[in-house]
C-alpha cells in the first residue's frame, strides 16, 4: 500500500502553536496569507484558490484546505461514480491509478472501496469552532450583530464613486476615519459607550480588546481571529490584498488588516453590550472544551484516499486520451510547408483561441498560426487619450517602468445624459427620474427585445481608438511622466521583438503578412468583465500590445538590429496588429493604411479566412447555448452570438476559460490533427532553436501561474461554489465598484459564478511540452517558484521527445516513459456532426 503522506506545519505556524504566546504581527501575517487574495474587478485575474497551501503536495493540501476551513475541494462520491458509469472515468484508467497507488494486489479491494463501499461523507470543519460558543452559550447571533455594520462601513470607506456620498473622512486610514467620524458627528457606528470610548481614549492593541472578549487565555487569541475573519473571507481578503497593492484601487484607500480585525473586535464588544450588558464574561470562561486546533496535522484516511484515486482517474481519463491522441494523429500528419505561406498569425495561447486557429488554419491550408501570451512581451501601463487613470497591460506581477499614450483620437466618447453625477443631487436627481428617466425606461424595454451595443457594454474594441496614434518610440529619455519611460527606445524595442519571435521559433521564412492578434470581450452583464479580457494583459483587451509589438518589428532600425541576431525579416513582410472579440466573434485589423499595395491586396483577401473562420467558430461555440439552434448556418448563428453578448437578460454571454484542461508548449504540428475543443491552451516554441532550454523557462515561468491559476480557479469555483466561487450571478451587487456580493449585506465573493463554471470538468491542468525530458526537468528545476507547481502536483507535467515522439511523464521528481492505454482515436475529416448533436465536453478526435 502507498504511504500516505502527512501535511507539516511551517517554522512560524509550529513556533505560534507551541509558544500558546499571541503574536500579533506573526498572527496577522499569517492570516494575510490564508485569506483569499482575489483583487478588484478591474483587475480580475484568475488565481489557485488554495495559493496557501501551493508548498504542500495537491492531495495533502485539498484534504488540508477541507478540514481547516470546511471547502468542498473534489466533486461528490456520487459525481464521481456518475462519471465512472458514463464512462467518462474510464475503468482501465481507474484499474491503474490504484495498482500504481497500492499494488496489483489491492487491486480488487481497492476498487471495491472506491467504485461500491458506503463512506460517512459527512464533513466538519475547524473553522468557527471557537466563536461558535457565543451561539452556544450566550445565545446570541454575532455575525447578525456585527456583520450589516461592519460591511457598510468598509464598503462605504472603500468605494469607487458608485455611492451616492462619498465617505466623510480623506486621506486618512480606516481606523484613523472612524475616529474621526466618532469624535465629530452626533450619531455612532457603536450602540453603546465601551466601545467608543476605546477607539477614542485608548491605543485599541489587539492583544487587549481580545483580552476582554475571550479573557486571559492567549492560546485561544489566533483561533478567534480565524474565526473571526473566516465568516467574511471576501471583505478580509479584499482589504488584505489592497495593503498589499494598494494601487489596486484608483482612488486610494489606506487600509490593512489590523485595522479590520481592530473595527470588528470593537463592534463585537458593544454588540455583547448591547445585547447581555455590562456583566457578560469572557469567552474563555465558558468553554466546557477547548476547540479543536486550527493548524493541527490532518491524517489521511481511507476516504481521503478514495476521493484521491477518483481525481486521479478523472484527470489521466482526459489525458490519457490527449496523449494517445498526440501519438496517433502522426498517422495522419500533413506535410508541413516551411517557406510560401500566405500568412501567419500569432493568436494569444488563450484556451478560447484554440478553435479559431484551427477554422483559419482550415479554410487557408497554406497559412500557419502561432500562439504566444497575448501582451506580446511588451510591458507598460496605457492611457487612453481621455483617461484620468494608467491601465497596466501586462502580466500581473510585472510592475512596468513604461507609459504609452493615446493621441489623435477619433472616437466620440458616447454617453447617457442619465448616466452622469447630477442624476445623484436632491433637485436634478428628481428633474432627471422625471424626464430622461422616463426614456431610459423606454429604452430598456426596447432593448429586451432588440439589443445593442450601449454606453453601458463593455465592449473591447472601444479600449483604443483604431485612428488614434500611440506613443510607442521614445527618442528622449527625459521624455518621463510619474516616473515612466514615455515610449520604447530602438534598443528596448529590438529586445522584445527578438524575445516574441524566438520564443515561438519563427526567426525564418516569414510571409508577406504576419498578423498580432489580441484578445477582449464584450458583455453589458457581467460585473466580472475583466475575466473576461486577456490575463497576460492583466484582464484587458490585447488591442495596444498587438499594435505595439507590430510598430516594434516594423521598424527599420529594429529590423537591423534583429538582423544582426540572425532574424533576417524581408522588407516586403509587413506585421499587422488585430483585436478579436471572443464574446462576438468579431475582429478589427489596425494600421491598415500603412500596407504596401500588394500587401494591402493580400489583406484584403486574408480578411475574408479570417470572417468565414469567426462563423465557423460562433457556430463551434454555439452548441454549449441553450437558445441557439446549432443546426442553422455559420451565418445565422454569428449574428444570434453577436446579440447574447448585448442581452440584458443574458448571464452567459461567453463560458470564457469553462472547458480549460491542457496546455501544448511545442511546434504547431504537436497538435494541429487534434480536435481539443476548446480546452487547450497553445503556447507555440521551437525545441531545435533552444537546445539548453533558455527560452523554454521564460515560457514555463508564467504557465504554472497563469494557466495554473485559471485552471485551479475554475476547479475550486466548480467544486465549492458556495465557498469558493460566487455562487450565481442573479441576486449580485457590484459594491464600491471593486467586489460583488449577494443583498446589500452579504460577503464579498472571490470567486468565480455559476454561470461560468457549471460546464467545467474540474480536472488539473496537463502541461505538455515538446523537449529532451532532460532539458524540460532542468529548466523547470531552475526556480523553485517554477518547480513547486510540478512536483507538488498541483500540474500534470509531460515531455514529448522531439525526435522519437515518446512521452514520459513527471512523477516523484523524474520523468519516467508513459504509455497510453487507449490505443485507437477516432479519425474524422470533420466535427460539424459533433457540434450539431452534442452539449456536453466532446471526446478527443484525431482530424483527417
Amino acid at each position: 500500500m502507498a504511504q500516505l503522506t502527512q501535511p507539516t506545519l511551517s517554522d512560524t505556524q509550529m513556533d505560534s502553536h507551541n509558544a500558546g504566546v499571541f503574536n500579533e504581527e506573526e498572527v496577522l501575517h499569517e492570516l494575510k496569507h490564508y485569506l483569499p487574495e482575489q483583487s478588484a474587478l478591474k483587475d480580475f485575474i484568475h488565481q489557485n484558490t488554495l495559493h496557501a497551501f501551493q508548498k504542500m503536495k495537491f492531495h495533502d493540501a485539498i484534504r488540508t484546505a477541507s478540514e481547516m476551513f470546511g471547502y468542498q475541494v473534489s466533486l461528490s462520491l456520487d459525481e464521481f461514480r456518475g462519471l465512472y458509469a458514463s464512462g467518462k472515468i474510464r475503468k482501465d484508467i481507474m484499474e491503474r491509478t490504484i495498482t500504481e497507488r497500492h499494488g496489483a494486489a489491492q487491486l480488487t479491494t481497492w476498487l471495491e472501496r472506491v467504485v461500491s463501499k458506503k463512506h460517512d461523507t459527512s464533513a466538519s470543519s475547524r473553522i468557527g469552532s471557537l466563536r461558535a460558543a457565543w451561539k452556544r452559550n450566550y445565545h446570541m447571533d454575532m455575525d447578525s450583530l456585527v456583520h450589516p455594520i461592519l460591511f457598510r462601513i468598509l464598503c462605504g470607506y472603500l468605494d469607487q464613486g458608485i455611492s451616492v456620498w462619498t465617505f466623510p473622512v480623506k486621506g486618512k486610514s480606516l481606523l484613523a476615519s472612524i475616529r474621526e467620524l466618532e469624535r465629530h458627528t452626533f450619531a455612532s457606528v457603536f450602540r453603546k459607550s465601551r466601545a467608543r470610548d476605546l477607539l477614542l481614549k485608548s491605543s485599541c492593541e489587539i492583544k487587549d480588546l481580545l483580552k476582554i472578549l475571550i479573557g486571559d487565555n492567549e492560546s485561544l487569541y489566533k483561533q478567534y481571529l480565524f474565526d473571526q475573519q473566516f465568516s467574511h473571507q471576501g471583505w478580509s481578503g479584499m482589504a488584505a490584498a489592497i495593503e498589499t497593492l494598494p494601487d489596486m484601487l484608483l482612488d486610494r484607500r489606506s487600509i490593512t488588516i489590523h485595522d479590520v480585525v481592530v473595527f470588528e473586535l470593537l463592534l463585537e464588544i458593544d454588540a455583547l453590550d448591547y445585547h447581555s450588558g455590562r456583566n457578560w464574561k469572557p469567552l474563555g470562561t465558558q468553554l466546557k472544551h477547548t476547540p479543536s486546533d486550527l493548524f493541527a496535522p490532518v491524517p489521511a484516511t481511507e476516504l481521503s484516499e478514495v476521493y484521491a484515486i477518483w481525481q486521479e482517474a478523472f484527470d489521466w481519463s482526459f489525458d490519457d486520451d490527449v496523449l494517445a491522441g498526440m501519438v496517433e494523429e502522426l498517422d495522419v500528419q500533413k506535410p508541413d510547408v516551411s517557406s510560401g505561406k500566405s500568412f501567419q498569425a500569432l493568436f494569444c495561447i488563450d484556451d478560447r483561441e484554440c478553435s479559431i486557429r484551427r477554422y483559419v488554419e482550415k479554410i487557408d491550408p497554406n497559412c500557419a498560426t502561432y500562439g504566444t501570451p497575448g501582451f506580446f512581451t511588451v510591458e507598460f501601463f496605457y492611457q487612453p487619450e481621455d483617461g484620468k487613470f494608467y491601465t497596466k497591460l501586462c502580466p500581473a506581477p510585472v510592475t512596468p517602468k513604461y507609459l504609452i499614450k493615446e493621441v489623435g483620437s477619433k472616437a466620440k466618447r458616447e454617453k447617457d445624459l442619465y448616466f452622469n453625477k447630477h442624476s445623484h443631487s436632491f433637485y436634478s436627481g428628481w428633474l432627471i427620474s422625471q424626464t430622461l428617466g422616463f426614456w431610459s425606461a423606454v429604452k430598456l424595454f426596447i432593448n429586451i427585445f432588440r439589443p445593442s451595443i450601449s454606453p453601458a457594454t463593455a465592449y473591447s474594441f472601444r479600449h483604443m481608438d483604431k485612428f488614434s496614434s500611440l506613443t510607442i518610440e521614445n527618442k528622449s529619455l527625459d521624455d518621463r511622466e510619474n516616473d515612466l519611460q514615455v515610449g520604447f527606445t530602438v534598443d528596448e524595442m529590438a529586445n522584445r521583438a527578438e524575445s516574441l519571435l524566438k520564443s515561438i521559433g519563427l526567426v525564418k521564412d516569414f510571409a508577406p503578412l504576419v498578423y498580432l492578434v489580441g484578445h477582449g470581450s464584450s458583455s453589458v452583464n457581467n460585473p466580472h468583465y475583466a475575466a473576461y479580457d486577456c490575463g497576460a494583459c492583466s484582464g484587458r483587451a490585447g488591442s495596444v500590445n498587438s499594435r505595439t509589438m507590430c510598430f516594434m518589428v516594423n521598424h527599420p532600425k529594429v529590423r537591423e538590429i534583429l538582423s544582426s541576431r540572425g532574424i533576417d525579416i524581408p522588407s516586403t513582410t509587413q506585421f499587422v496588429g488585430a483585436l478579436h472579440d471572443t464574446t462576438r466573434d468579431e475582429i478589427m485589423f489596425f494600421d491598415e493604411h500603412s500596407l504596401s499595395q500588394q500587401n494591402l491586396q493580400n489583406h484584403n483577401k486574408n480578411e475574408v479566412v479570417f470572417y468565414n473562420a469567426l462563423d465557423h467558430n460562433a457556430k463551434e461555440r454555439s452548441r454549449r447555448f441553450e437558445l441557439i439552434d446549432s443546426h442553422q448556418s455559420p451565418e445565422a448563428i454569428h449574428s444570434e452570438v453577436k446579440l447574447r453578448s448585448v442581452s440584458l437578460f443574458e448571464p452567459r454571454p461567453e463560458l470564457n476559460h469553462a472547458t480549460n484542461a491542457l496546455c501544448v508548449v511545442g511546434r504547431r504540428q504537436l497538435s494541429k490533427n487534434l480536435f481539443l475543443d476548446r480546452r487547450s491552451f497553445l503556447n507555440s516554441y521551437d525545441y531545435s532553436i533552444d537546445p539548453e532550454g533558455t527560452i523554454l523557462l521564460g515560457i514555463m515561468r508564467p504557465i504554472g501561474p497563469v494557466c495554473g491559476g485559471i485552471n485551479l480557479e475554475y476547479f475550486f469555483s466548480r467544486t465549492d461554489n458556495q465557498k469558493l466561487g460566487a455562487g450565481t450571478k442573479l441576486p449580485h451587487n457590484v459594491m464600491g465598484l471593486f467586489g460583488v456580493a449577494n443583498g446589500i449585506d452579504g460577503d464579498l465573493r472571490p470567486g468565480l459564478p455559476s454561470q461560468m463554471i457549471e460546464v467545467h470538468d474540474p480536472i488539473r491542468l496537463l502541461v505538455v511540452v515538446e523537449h529532451l525530458p532532460d532539458v524540460v526537468l532542468k529548466t523547470v528545476k531552475k526556480q523553485p517558484e517554477v518547480y513547486e507547481w510540478y512536483n507538488n502536483e498541483w500540474i500534470n507535467l509531460v515531455a514529448v521527445h522531439p525526435v522519437t515522439r515518446d512521452l514520459f511523464v513527471f512523477k516523484n521528481g523524474e520523468f519516467v516513459p508513459y504509455h497510453p492505454l487507449k490505443h485507437k482515436i477516432p479519425v474524422v475529416a470533420d466535427v460539424k456532426s459533433y457540434i450539431e448533436a452534442e452539449q456536453d465536453n466532446l471526446p478527443v478526435l484525431v482530424l483527417s
